[in-house]
């Protein structure tokens, strides 16, 4: 028997013609693999984000893989990042042969890496910092920045969640040395699979640019153009580029990324209204300020310590109301176990529960959202 549909679904994706036309029209001109529409997607996102490179890849995951590359990680090295995350990150480490070392975040107010603590995890061989910003608020990049330029390593910027958000004025993803990005269907800019490297660096980016193509030095659309009539290879590299179907739902989004944004910071501001004073529930970070603007991904609220978040999860979930987690931490996987304590994160770990959010929400899916998650939270106190 086929259950019946969420009543809120955790996000979803409005398909409109403007979409539709973008990718009929990537198939009717005959060109699928990375060209046009990768090249103008790349130009706006380089000037939406106020950086000289923008490089489209496959994936997010890809994304941070060419970024550690790029700065040169690699055997014998230590790459910091927060252990609440998602898991690509720290596959991303070990597969350029670096070593992952989890740090803790700030508290149940604050879901970001803890600068205090990213400094007792960093040593003689740290080569790299791995910064989320979760759920699109902006981690404490001015204390992380001061840190690494002190150490002389790189920050790249896990910009997944935050695509539009700001520090201080400026984009996320353009602070260190390179900004990853997502293209995945729940993120802001949602296109199935996608993703883009972003940075000021002119080597960085030609770095990027010829691993994501089995490092050589043209590519078949140059060829096709006549602008080349054979190649090189410089680097081992990958297949990691987009294609132009993507490219073009990408370029779509990306117009309408600002809108969609103002309407997540709407739906979330309505859930902390409704949520406020509830007792056994925080909401943590708060709203945009001088300092912080969020690109608000995700609506993550905290339960009160023994709470039994199961129970409340499956409650809602027979209401069909859709929840998740962001995330189990990575060093409770089999394959990542450390010893370094992380105990803020073991204290939040299991009272984080993930609401639904997406931009065509409507006033009486955040109220039943919300009324369903209060009643589940207070039947399990």
């Amino acid at each position: 028997m086929t259950e019946a549909p969420w009543r809120v679904p955790l996000s979803d994706i409005r398909v409109d013609e403007d979409l539709l036309a973008a990718a009929r029209d990537v198939l009717a001109s005959g060109w699928w693999s990375m060209g046009p529409r990768v090249e103008e997607l790349e130009r706006a996102f380089a000037t939406f984000t106020g950086v000289p490179h923008a490089l489209a890849v496959s994936n997010g995951t890809a994304a941070l893989h060419l970024a550690l590359l790029a700065t040169g990680c690699g055997p014998g090295d230590e790459v910091v990042l927060p252990s609440l995350n998602f898991v690509a990150a720290a596959n991303t480490v070990t597969r350029v042969g670096a070593t992952p070392v989890f740090c803790d975040v700030v508290g149940e107010t604050d879901l970001n890496l803890d600068v205090a603590d990213l400094e007792r995890a960093m040593g003689p061989r740290t080569k790299a910092i791995i910064v989320l910003h979760y759920g699109g608020f902006a981690c404490d990049l001015e204390g992380v920045m001061a840190l690494a330029d002190a150490a002389g390593v790189a920050v790249i910027e896990d910009a997944a969640h935050a695509p539009g958000g700001t520090w201080n004025g400026r984009p996320l993803g353009t602070v260190g040395a390179l900004g990853c990005f997502s293209f995945f269907s729940n993120k802001n800019l949602p296109v199935g699979e996608g993703g883009m490297v972003v940075t000021s660096d002119d080597g960085l980016a030609a770095r990027v640019r010829s691993l994501r193509s089995h490092g050589m030095t043209t590519l078949t659309w140059q060829r096709h153009r006549g602008h080349a009539s054979t190649y090189d290879v410089l680097d081992a590299g990958f297949n990691f580029r987009i294609d132009e179907v993507r490219a073009a739902l990408a370029i779509v989004q990306l117009g309408r990324l600002e809108q969609g944004n103002a309407a997540r910071r709407a739906h979330a501001a309505r859930y902390r209204s409704l949520l406020d004073g509830v007792e056994s529930i925080t909401m943590p970070f708060g709203a945009d300020d001088a300092q912080r603007a969020s690109s608000h991904h995700l609506a993550v609220a905290v339960l009160a310590p023994g709470v039994d978040r199961d129970a409340v999860r499956a409650r809602m979930h027979d209401a069909r109301v859709q929840t998740s987690v962001h995330y189990p931490p990575i060093h409770r996987f089999t394959l990542y176990r450390q010893e370094r304590p992380l105990p803020v994160t073991e204290d939040v770990a299991d009272r984080i529960v993930t609401l639904p959010l997406f931009p065509h929400m409507t006033g009486a899916e955040i109220e039943l959202a919300t009324s369903t998650f209060v009643d589940a939270v207070e039947t399990r106190l």
